[in-house]
């Protein structure tokens, strides 16, 4: 692993309106490692992702993302990362070889290499056989990968992925994460991850950020976190950081975001 923090976030806020969606975290991923957000609906998981991204304005606190700060140099930023969306992302009425090739337009990534890198990926991910096929026929796991393919084409130093097998059966799943370490070992990327499933994070993350109410309850590796908390296992640590009370289903943030904007939309 390279040495030196990839991702940097100090004292990171975001709020809507009275609603603080993060509240003031701070943490740093190293290069070429596998990093965890770990926490139920609602925690901010997805709402950090957005703001590392370019995708939501911070409401304070600072990001570098490969030494770039996400506000003011988004473009930068951009060419640095891979990202696989919470919710699909993918144009169903083109094939999965044109769903390449228009992302390789928006990244300007050169014909030459281009055509190469398409074939390399789609057939790591299992999809070379399937690249004329429209996307809209693809299974959610097929889709997953080509997601997946999608976002390494521009050679990323970092791929972000927002629950990235959300809906999968365990089988995909399990398919899924070993393209991920695959990618990971063969060309040192950072992988940074947001799930809530505690398997997952337990057995691919070497650290986990555990994430709840918009706050960093804890940090470390999975074994780190087991004896913090003197537990058996992540799970059981996870309820100690957290609390056993049952929650009742709470509205994520990017739920709030969509209503805001449905509101917003209504009051034109």
């Amino acid at each position: 692993m390279a040495s030196g923090a990839i991702v940097t976030v100090t004292g990171l806020f975001k709020k809507f309106k009275d609603f603080a969606a993060v509240d003031d975290i701070t943490f740093s991923v190293e290069r070429g490692e596998i990093f965890a957000f770990l926490g139920p609906n609602g925690a901010g998981k997805s709402t950090t992702i957005k703001m590392l991204t370019t995708l939501l304005q911070p409401t304070g606190g600072e990001i570098t993302v490969d030494g770039n700060d996400p506000a003011n140099r988004k473009d930068a930023v951009r060419k640095s990362f891979g990202i696989v969306f919470q919710d699909p992302s993918l144009d169903d009425d083109l094939t999965g070889l044109e769903n390449m090739r228009y992302h390789a337009i928006l990244y300007k990534v050169p014909k030459d290499i281009r055509d190469e890198r398409t074939a390399e990926l789609l057939k790591f991910v299992e999809l070379w056989e399937r690249r004329h096929s429209l996307v809209k026929t693809f299974s959610g796991g097929m889709k997953r990968r080509l997601e997946i393919a999608r976002g390494l084409l521009h050679h990323p130093k970092i791929l972000f992925l927002d629950e990235p097998t959300l809906g999968l059966d365990p089988q995909t799943r399990n398919h899924i994460w070993n393209y991920i370490k695959d990618i990971n070992r063969q060309e040192g990327m950072t992988v940074f991850f947001t799930t809530h499933y505690m398997d997952e994070a337990e057995k691919i993350a070497e650290r986990i950020a555990i994430i709840d109410h918009g706050k960093i309850i804890a940090i470390g590796s999975p074994h780190d976190l087991v004896a913090r908390t003197n537990t058996t296992s992540l799970e059981e640590a996870f309820i100690a950081l957290t609390g056993s009370t049952i929650r009742e289903q709470e509205v994520s943030s990017l739920d709030r975001m969509r209503e805001m904007g449905r509101m917003w939309r209504r009051q034109r």
